[in-house]
């Protein structure tokens, strides 16, 4: 009897994970998903997607996307999704179960990030799904055929561009598994020695080259109307085609080889790697596959590519310039060439069958747009290829998130080089340059409206204690160096104050770097043009407050190992995400606090900084190990000369002289001071000393 008992209680212990998984509130949002479903199952044991029915029809799947995607958020913790999947692959929407992401959380509210993932519902896996940044020249959601455009989310762009890849990896892999049609084909690659010299016409014939053709006739047809009807000259000449299209697979070196010459395919394949797979389009006609306010670097709204019902991602390459053309012997005049990366998370197969998907739009008048659509097969001569025996998974071979950002964020990513660039040559030259207080000071100013409307409210570089303990909790987790690079500003920042902490300690970042620091250094201009007291904190008080902020981070980083939930809402002690990020659009407390900081800050100089900032508490523990010292001192400084200490707005100067580098923002005004002959004392001492003994040699040499 007691065995059975135990028997059964360890059943029920089994059992009970396998009825957990599916709570009620879990299946109330499948409901919602599949609004017609009558069956939902558990989880299935073999793969984790909770399959979906209306009486004995399935309708498609349910799953959690981090049972098949982990990638992680800007907060580097995973965005859990519940995303449902027709049985034609078609999405029926994407639910928001839990995530981290501070600008959701804390600052624009969690509408906008409701309102984007509401946006997949309807949309199919067949379609190439592209979101819409605040770089891009679009806005509103809109298709051009199998290539659709979502709204993004201003201030929100990794957090929206995370989602997106979660989405859709995660749906292909689900795809790929359960639906059928979406299965891939044996995977090929091309035949790295195969090839011979061909001009244009064997390539074409030989099938080595594909090639469609689109006449005025198919249009109208389509269309339903002549092209005489539309204002655009849209219209060829007689015989001649509304359209021609070649394109051929780069990698193959018997398309590659010819087209750019050996030179030239060695060079771009140098330049790309073997996992960058090339697509060749050209065109001519009337309508070529380019735009003519196409944007370089993007995806093609004319053309799309198609593979086993799935969208194949192709973003320009923008590589052909005067160095690298696409030549060959007999080529035809075409007036648009084109190199396009090619895969995405769909990857591409290249010896397999897939469909060039052409699409013309053209506008009746400003209100109405007629559209049409031309699918051109896609099947290059097998000769080319081999078989792999074994082929890595698309997610696993595609380039991260984070490339694509950089690439679309590349000058700014530019300019911020040359401004970093730009103060590392000023601050290393800085005994030199301070000789000239005009010049140090126009710089300063310029700089930190560089550092404020640039690096701050533009390219939203506002480094913050958030950083850091996201820093400590993926090292605890699973140390991933891509979470960190999704932001390229706010990476080449920490790098940069990083390296710089050991050269000349924290204040490089909090004198020049910090844009709300910058809102502080105003605060206090315009406090003394307003002719307002500035209070000086005693010393023996200041000595003590400046050690507030240190409990701050600790607590901070504490909380976080606890309650990351907890940890970014304490986070608001910092009003950067108010000031810097939401540029003071925010709900009033916040506003009202961030304000009063300013506020403060004209009476008090750099209040926040000097007693509250926890970042700066990091950055001034590390810049402890700095390897200089820069900021010269002499025998006079401190005993008796105070003239420095009474300089530094910020106090980070001691009664003896000394410079207290964990509280010093490298304004550099001290510097100045002492390369000055007539501010510095001890200059000032020394001149006279040499005026003295001049007039006594002089007197001297009269006596003689």
């Amino acid at each position: 009897m007691a065995g059975r008992i135990l028997l059964l209680f360890a059943c029920l212990l089994l059992a009970s994970p396998a009825h957990a998984e599916l709570s009620d509130t879990k299946r109330a949002l499948i409901q919602e998903l599949f609004p017609s479903a009558t069956v939902i199952e558990e989880k299935l044991p073999d793969f984790p997607v909770y399959p979906v029915y209306q009486l004995q029809e399935l309708l498609g799947y349910a799953y959690e996307s981090i049972d098949h995607s982990r990638l992680q958020g800007f907060a580097g913790k995973p965005i859990r999704l519940l995303v449902g999947l027709d049985a034609r692959g078609r999405f029926t929407g994407v639910k928001v179960l839990h995530h981290h992401e501070p600008v959701f959380l804390h600052g624009l509210g969690e509408a906008p990030l409701f309102e984007f993932v509401d946006q997949y519902q309807g949309r199919s896996l067949r379609e190439q799904i592209i979101v819409n940044t605040s770089n891009t020249n679009r806005s509103g959601a809109r298709s051009d055929g199998n290539v659709v455009h979502f709204d993004g989310v201003s201030k929100a762009t990794v957090s929206v561009l995370i989602i997106n890849d979660t989405v859709l990896s995660s749906a292909l892999k689900v795809a790929r598994n359960k639906l059928d049609g979406f299965a891939q084909s044996a995977p090929t690659r091309a035949r790295a020695n195969f090839f011979e010299p061909l001009d244009w016409q064997q390539l074409v014939e030989r099938g080595y080259l594909g090639r469609g053709t689109i006449t005025v006739g198919q249009v109208e047809a389509e269309l339903g109307r002549p092209l005489a009807n539309y204002p655009e000259n849209v219209a060829p000449d007689t015989g001649e085609p509304f359209a021609k299209l070649f394109f051929g697979y780069l990698n193959a070196p018997m398309v590659g080889r010819n087209l750019l010459g050996d030179e030239g395919y060695q060079r771009l394949m140098g330049r790309l790697g073997d996992q960058v797979q090339i697509l060749a389009v050209m065109s001519g006609g009337r309508y070529p596959h380019l735009a003519a306010d196409f944007v370089p670097g993007s995806s093609p709204d004319r053309i799309g590519l198609v593979q086993n019902n799935l969208a194949v991602e192709l973003r320009d390459l923008n590589l052909l310039d005067q160095n690298l053309t696409i030549e060959a012997p007999g080529m035809p005049a075409l007036g648009v060439h084109t190199l396009f990366r090619i895969g995405g998370n769909a990857g591409f197969n290249p010896g397999a069958e897939a469909t060039l998907q052409f699409n013309i739009e053209l506008a009746r008048n400003h209100l109405i747009v007629d559209r049409a659509s031309f699918d051109l097969p896609v099947r290059f001569d097998g000769d080319m290829f081999e078989t792999v025996a074994v082929a890595p998974n698309p997610e696993d071979t595609r380039a991260p998130v984070w490339v694509g950002l950089w690439q679309e964020r590349w000058w700014q990513i530019a300019l911020l080089v040359l401004g970093l660039t730009t103060l590392t040559v000023f601050f290393a030259r800085q005994r030199t340059l301070s000789r000239h207080p005009k010049l140090v000071h126009r710089f300063r100013w310029g700089f930190l409206f560089f550092t404020l409307f640039f690096i701050g409210f533009y390219a939203q570089g506002q480094l913050s204690v958030v950083n850091i303990y996201t820093l400590f909790l993926a090292i605890w987790d699973g140390f991933s160096l891509n979470v960190f690079l999704l932001d390229p500003v706010i990476f080449i920042l920490w790098t940069y104050t990083f390296v710089t902490l050991f050269i000349w300690g924290r204040g490089l970042f909090c004198g020049w770097l910090c844009p709300f620091g910058v809102l502080q250094e105003m605060a206090a201009w315009l406090g003394e043009k307003l002719s307002i007291r500035q209070l000086r904190i005693p010393e023996r008080w200041h000595r003590r407050l400046i050690l507030i902020k240190y409990p701050i981070l600790l607590g901070l980083v504490g909380t976080a190992f606890y309650s990351l939930t907890l940890a970014e809402q304490l986070a608001e002690v910092e009003p950067f995400k108010t000031s810097i990020t939401l540029l003071f659009v925010r709900y009033w407390p916040f506003v009202a606090y961030a304000v009063g900081l300013l506020i403060i800050g004209m009476f008090v100089h750099k209040f926040y900084c000097r007693y509250l900032c926890p970042l700066g508490a990091g950055l001034a523990v590390l810049g402890r190990f700095r390897l200089f010292s820069w900021l010269d001192r002499v025998e006079l400084c401190g005993n008796p000369c105070q003239h420095c200490k009474n300089a530094c707005g910020i106090n980070a100067i001691r009664k003896d002289g000394r410079v207290d580098y964990d509280e010093c923002i490298q304004c550099l005004e001290c510097v100045v001071i002492l390369r000055d002959d007539e501010e510095c004392v001890d200059k000032r001492l020394k001149t006279k000393q040499r005026i003295k003994q001049a007039h006594i040699l002089a007197t001297d040499a009269g006596d003689t």
